[in-house]
């Protein structure tokens, strides 16, 4: 079942948080979504050169805040912070509130999954060999502290009349283990033989979390030194 569907879907309450956090009264719950969707639609859309991972929407009480994953901040604050603060304009045009943005910079982008998925698409539109934008995405990966990663590329590849699927792999990709710690992205290239869809999944490791039972209160921590002291 690891297989068949999005690692990221079957790990959300677990290691993975949901992108949009938000409670919606009866009636408003079709707003927040189209307003969550055409606030990300726009940001990607705007920035196309940013190299953005994610987009997290967290609705409080009095505004919304935006979290932008990047791996190139400046693009998005541009210079003296001009852009963002045009961007927070936009933003709270589109979401009918406040709007506060927070930039978080992505530190290794070789291993970010959605970055990596997009560079393969990006160099297929320049007309780079696929075998070759596909291999050098899995050393680069790998040399960055990578555990495993695996790339797969759908359509009309290196021109063919026949659509194919081509994938490789290095490493370890534990996909039915809950705790494996993998990043998915998805995204595709517009070539002139149309469109290649574009997948990546990468393994950083196992994110481990105590049991419950291994969890202590104040009250109980307490207990257990009164007797250990007797």
């Amino acid at each position: 079942m690891g297989h068949k569907v999005s690692p990221l879907l079957q790990r959300i309450g677990y290691i993975q948080d949901w992108r949009s956090t938000w409670f919606a009264k009866r009636g408003d719950f079709a707003k927040f979504l189209q307003q969550d969707a055409q606030i990300r639609k726009y940001i990607k859309s705007r920035f196309k050169q940013a190299s953005i991972s994610v987009i997290f929407i967290e609705r409080l009480s009095d505004k919304t805040r935006v979290k932008i994953h990047t791996a190139r901040p400046g693009v998005i604050i541009g210079r003296h912070g001009q852009d963002i603060e045009r961007l927070r304009q936009d933003l709270s045009g589109l979401a009918g509130r406040e709007v506060a943005i927070d930039i978080i910079e992505e530190k290794i982008p070789a291993i970010n999954a959605q970055l990596v998925a997009e560079n393969v698409a990006l160099q297929l539109e320049k007309r780079i060999a696929f075998r070759r934008a596909m291999k050098r995405a899995i050393e680069q990966a790998m040399s960055s502290g990578a555990k495993g990663i695996k790339i797969s590329a759908a359509g009309r590849l290196g021109g063919a009349e026949m659509a194919r699927r081509e994938t490789y792999k290095q490493g370890k990709l534990p996909l039915s283990t809950l705790r494996s710690n993998i990043d998915y992205g998805f995204t595709e290239a517009l070539t002139t033989y149309g469109l290649i869809g574009i997948k990546a999944w990468i393994y950083k490791g196992d994110i481990l979390i105590a049991p419950k039972s291994q969890k202590q209160g104040p009250g109980q921590a307490r207990e257990d030194k009164e007797e250990a002291a007797s």
